[in-house]
């Protein structure tokens, strides 16, 4: 391997040309000759015995070509990058130059990882909204209680909106029954829209015992078999029910709740709703004041890193959706996204991520943060305990490097934190219109900072 040259590009990326020799693309031809030859048929031998200048002949000198490049640039891309001590972050794109029997030359575009340019990072300011509980938010921390808490009763009157109505239920096209058009001792939710337009309203007003037909015609946009037709259903109602909520007093408390009085409960509940609150007013707190140090920062983000870091959440994303036992194509299927619906959706994420990293990498290095072996140490006892492993096996699975690495971010992230300030949050100054040089009429060039373009991922 020869890196024959090194070119700067934007966006923090490096091109190398890099010359693979004649001698091992020849051995990576044969290996794949020898891994091949058994499934060529060729005539007049016996299958996985033609010799290589035979298939060759055959098929072209280059039948073999793609798949030994294959397996011969991703070491000669390492060799490359650790020769040029470029600490890649992303996936490199490949372009093949030259191929021939005296080897192949191929172009590597690699993502850098950018220097992050600090701007202001002590004294962040940021609005932290008050957490305050009322007796209208406690009503709605009840509601699951009296909804759980809730029975159907039986009633001897005609079904109305929010009653439930218990029907046997066959439609009817033409005159013949068509399928999926059937159902015994339904409970249907009138009003709830469970059901094709105008078949709920036509069963208010009925009560137990009646029947009727209705006649319903199918939306245009409904199952092809039914869609935009006329088709008739014959109803019966068995049971009318009416929701009958529990009466709101001590006696509902001691059922749902551990407390004795109805006073104590509302308590409890408004007591955990404000640390909720709470802890949701100081995240929102600290997302603002990270927010303004990534603005504050001035980098040039390769594309590869963004994609590599996309990757990872779509690998984190499946694997918790696998714990759920839901498989990746399942979950679009349910969903209607493809994978590239699915990868747009998670590169807002994926880019605050290695903005925020960046960010945060460049504070520990102005701030000389480093971390301890005790602190390693005590780390890896957390998570040991945390897992119930032995610490040992921790090790084993935690890299050093890594693991200290997101300690330093974690006390760079409480340094910005600790000098934040509750406050109005500082407008970002405007920038400055370029002074013209009158006699040239040159414009000064302008400074481009990152800028925030992600929302946080539910599940970050």
């Amino acid at each position: 391997m020869k890196v024959t040259s090194v070119e700067k590009k934007e966006k923090s990326t490096v091109e190398l040309t890099i010359q693979v020799e004649a001698d091992v693309f020849e051995a990576a031809i044969q290996k794949v000759y020898l891994k091949n030859r058994g499934k060529i048929n060729v005539p007049g031998f016996r299958k996985g015995k033609a010799p290589r200048k035979i298939i060759e002949g055959m098929y072209g000198t280059g039948v073999f070509y793609e798949d030994a490049i294959n397996d011969v640039y991703p070491a000669a891309y390492e060799e490359a990058v650790k020769e040029q001590g470029l600490d890649d972050v992303g996936y490199p794109k490949m372009e093949i130059v030259e191929v021939g029997k005296e080897g192949f030359t191929f172009k590597a575009l690699v993502s850098v990882r950018p220097e992050a340019k600090l701007g202001e990072y002590k004294g962040l300011t940021a609005p932290k909204e008050e957490a305050k509980v009322t007796d209208k938010d406690i009503d709605e921390e009840l509601k699951p209680y009296i909804d759980r808490a809730t029975r159907l009763v039986s009633v001897k009157r005609k079904a109305k909106k929010g009653d439930t109505a218990v029907i046997d239920f066959e439609g009817f096209d033409n005159g013949t029954p068509f399928e999926g058009g059937k159902g015994e001792n339904y409970d249907l939710k009138l009003g709830a829209g469970m059901f094709v337009p105008g078949f709920e309203e036509q069963v208010i007003g009925m009560k137990a015992g009646e029947e009727k037909d209705i006649d319903i015609t199918f939306p245009e946009d409904y199952h092809a078999d039914l869609a935009g037709k006329a088709v008739i259903f014959h109803v019966k109602v068995n049971e009318v029910k009416e929701s009958q909520a529990p009466e709101v007093d001590d006696e509902f408390a001691k059922d749902v709740s551990e407390f004795e009085t109805l006073a104590d409960f509302r308590k409890d509940l408004g007591d955990k709703l404000l640390e909720r609150k709470k802890s949701q007013a100081q995240a929102d707190f600290e997302n603002a004041v990270m927010e303004q140090l990534v603005e504050n920062m001035e980098c040039e983000i390769p594309d590869g890193m963004v994609e590599s870091q996309t990757d990872r959440l779509m690998d984190d994303y499946a694997m918790r959706l696998q714990s759920q036992g839901i498989g990746m194509d399942q979950y679009m299927s349910m969903m209607g996204m493809t994978p590239d619906m699915m990868r747009a959706s998670a590169k807002p994420a994926a880019l605050k991520q290695v903005q925020m990293e960046l960010a945060l990498t460049a504070v520990a290095k102005a701030e000389n943060i480093t971390v301890s072996d005790e602190e390693y140490e005590a780390e890896i006892a957390r998570m040991a305990e945390q897992y119930s492993m032995e610490a040992d096996q921790v090790k084993a699975i935690v890299p050093v490097d890594g693991l200290k690495k997101d300690l330093a971010l974690q006390k760079a992230h409480k340094l910005v934190m600790d000098s934040a300030k509750e406050g109005k949050a500082k407008k970002k100054a405007a920038p400055k219109k370029a002074a013209k040089k009158e006699e040239e009429g040159e414009e000064k060039p302008k400074r481009t900072r990152s800028k925030k373009k992600a929302e946080e991922s539910a599940e970050e």
